[in-house]
């Protein structure tokens, strides 16, 4: 496994590729729900590159980059393991300038749900992934379903810029009880934990009212919310997979999508229907 850390050793090293790239980009803290994004790439290409860099654009001025999870060591190990080709470990002077055009992210499928409460967060999701395409341009690119929103707000970069690589979206990967895999989970204490299988128990739930023949939006948003009552709810959608609402379930179109805080921590989780 190569380990490169400047652009130009990750440019060098791309150009001495003459076989199909995938690409998975990550800010560390590796989790099965990584390694199944890794280990999809390695089957489906000649090699296969993993990038870590904890984006500082992203980041809200209230919120704290630099407690963001940090597990170089664990995380090198995991790559090192899985068989990975390459993984960039950029630093932040790497990969932005002092002055440099940004990118600015679809205003009404980046400001709601997600971007409600994280306003131009998307902004800068799309100036990294961005950069990070350009850099690799790598035949298969691989994000999970889990961040549902940011997957369509790429999807739709790639589409309407002309990048040349295909997104691959990846299943959600879940624990044993059914809680979606995420860094942030490593905070939550055993009662933090339990409670947060109320995210995924309103899914099932949602799910249940479905294959029982309701297609109301508003009548299981309800439903679900009687599961998440006792928690600090953020928002519970229904919509469709071009992120606008809905008022009936369109099968095989639709997305179910709860965001919580536990505490301190914020989990999000959804459901393709």
């Amino acid at each position: 496994m190569k380990i490169l850390k400047t652009t130009k050793e990750l440019i060098d090293y791309r150009k001495s590729l003459t076989c199909s790239i995938g690409f998975i980009p990550t800010m560390g803290a590796l989790h099965q729900g990584h390694i199944s994004l890794i280990r999809k790439s390695i089957e489906e290409n000649d090699s296969s590159i993993v990038s870590i860099f904890v984006n500082p654009t992203q980041f809200l001025v209230k919120e704290d980059f630099s407690k963001y999870p940090n597990r170089y060591e664990a995380d090198l190990r995991i790559c090192k393991l899985i068989g990975i080709d390459a993984l960039f470990i950029p630093n932040i002077d790497e990969i932005y300038f002092a002055n440099e055009p940004n990118i600015v992210a679809p205003m009404r499928q980046s400001y709601m749900l997600e971007g409600y409460q994280r306003p131009k967060h998307f902004d800068g999701v799309l100036r990294v992934i961005l950069k990070l395409l350009n850099l690799t341009k790598p035949t298969k690119s691989y994000f999970g379903k889990k961040d549902a929103q940011q997957l369509f707000l790429i999807q739709n970069m790639v589409k309407t810029l002309f990048l040349e690589t295909a997104i691959v979206p990846c299943e959600i990967i879940r624990d044993e009880n059914g809680l979606a895999l995420s860094s942030r989970n490593i905070y939550l204490n055993e009662k933090e934990k339990i409670k947060a299988l109320n995210l995924s128990k309103s899914l099932k739930v949602a799910s249940r009212e479905i294959m029982s023949g309701e297609l109301h939006v508003e009548k299981i948003k309800k439903r679900m919310r009687e599961v998440l009552k006792n928690l600090d709810v953020e928002y519970v959608e229904i919509i469709d997979r071009k992120f606008c609402k809905i008022e009936k379930i369109d099968l095989k179109n639709s997305i179910i999508l709860v965001a919580v805080k536990i505490g301190k921590i914020r989990l999000i989780d959804n459901m393709w229907i």
